[in-house]
């Protein structure tokens, strides 16, 4: 007796396959067909609801993740193609295990009134934590050329930018602290020959 092959057209299950997926820094392996979107993946197989499903054609950046450091669109991105890679979403901005406390980007955008409805605000977070570990030197217009990338119906951006460009500033000013009180040190002193 011969099997008879299955047909994936009637039998979507034959076309799963199994994924290790490295999100948040915790290892998954998720048993999904091969056409299922990052973000769907992110959603439903994970419960990782922070990333939001808008326009599922890469357009309005709500369901923006970071793949290896770099903003990308979960809704364009097979999970299949993230195998291998650090994912991160919004949820990884956390303080903490039960994500109560809020980021320094996330605590900006709050302070800032970076959001109204909130809809698009785990896109435009990921997006700007993202780039500011990219380019934290970034000055104004770069930040206003940044969140372009994205949509929002609600604040009219300047809220946004106004929180991205604050977060930035003030990492830099606890950057520069911690060199400083790196270079008081003795260690620092007795390596530069300085006496204290």
């Amino acid at each position: 007796m011969t099997e008879t092959p299955i047909d994936p057209a009637i039998d979507p299950a034959a076309e799963r396959q199994l994924l290790a997926l490295d999100v948040n820094g915790t290892a998954y392996e998720v048993l999904c067909e091969s056409r299922r979107t990052l973000v769907d993946v992110l959603r439903h197989d994970l419960r990782l609801t922070g990333t939001h499903v808008g326009c599922e054609h890469g357009i309005c950046g709500a369901c923006t993740v970071l793949v290896d450091g770099r903003p990308a669109r979960a809704c364009l991105m097979f999970a299949a193609q993230a195998e291998g890679a650090r994912i991160r979403t919004v949820e990884s901005l956390s303080g903490d295990d039960d994500g109560r406390q809020l980021s320094d980007l996330q605590q900006a955008f709050r302070d800032h009134h970076g959001l109204q409805c909130g809809f698009c605000t785990p896109g435009f977070l990921m997006l700007a934590e993202g780039f500011l570990a990219e380019r934290p030197d970034a000055d104004r217009a770069e930040i206003r050329e940044l969140v372009a990338a994205n949509l929002c119906r609600c604040t009219g951006y300047q809220s946004i930018v106004d929180a991205i460009e604050s977060c930035a500033t003030a990492r830099r000013a606890k950057e520069a602290t911690e060199a400083t009180a790196t270079d008081e040190t003795p260690e620092a002193a007795e390596a530069t020959g300085e006496e204290r």
